[in-house]
């Protein structure tokens, strides 16, 4: 589905602006996309959707090095690559990030949901109002937790406590949303994004207000839903 969506942007518009997400999440997402044929990488602009704070790049849990290895270095060279520096100072980077992205209407964002519902790294309660591009997002417990469980930290007291975020509010502005989200750690969060109504407590329950948004599950993680039938995103 991303790659038919970048497709159409390029032949459209001559171009493609995508938003590039993280973590388990995304494995099998990136996995696919690259082995995708007929894209035009050099008519494409990548914009990251979120890095830690003061983490090195050399560090395995770096979002700019996760990209980097998994998915910068397996296809040709994009137009354009707009990477987070998170050691920069945070304010100076989200200005910097900021006005890039004002200038480059996102076709593509690809999103995943966190366990405890985050959307990027805006965690519950979330600001849905600031009309800021990027802002710097303080990571609550349970997010910190979960990157120890999926193994990029050996504890919680070694994962930053902030990372520079896209705001929900840009994420929005894309012209499509493809969010992936596996694995029954995630189940709890995706009834609660889908079935309780749009809340800051449950971020990505403002995805059900975006009118193109592609919602991939697996069985585990959709093990919760009552009706999955019901479904339209």
């Amino acid at each position: 589905k991303t790659a038919e969506l970048i497709r159409k942007a390029v032949a459209d518009n001559g171009e493609a602006n995508i938003i590039m997400a993280t973590g388990k999440s995304q494995f099998e997402t990136l996995k696919q996309l690259i082995t995708e044929k007929d894209i035009d990488w050099s008519h494409v602009s990548m914009f990251h959707l979120d890095e830690y704070i003061d983490l090195p790049v050399s560090h395995v849990a770096s979002f700019r090095k996760y990209l980097k290895e998994r998915f910068l270095d397996k296809v040709p060279p994009l137009k354009a690559v707009y990477l987070i520096n998170g050691e920069n100072d945070p304010q100076q980077e989200c200005r910097r990030v900021g006005d890039l992205i004002a200038r480059h209407p996102v076709d593509v964002a690809l999103v995943g949901i966190g366990e405890n519902g985050h959307l990027a790294f805006n965690d519950p309660p979330a600001d849905f109002d600031t009309p800021a591009p990027y802002l710097v997002a303080a990571l609550d417990q349970e997010c910190r937790q979960q990157q120890v469980n999926e193994g990029w930290f050996a504890g919680v007291e070694d994962v930053p406590k902030a990372a520079i975020s896209m705001s929900v509010h840009q994420i929005m502005l894309s012209r499509h949303i493809v969010c992936s989200v596996p694995g029954a750690r995630k189940a709890r969060a995706v009834k609660d994004c889908l079935e309780r109504g749009v809340s800051n407590l449950f971020p990505a329950s403002i995805l059900q207000e975006h009118p193109d948004c592609y919602l991939f599950l697996d069985k585990e993680s959709a093990s919760l839903l009552a009706h999955t039938e019901s479904y339209s995103l």
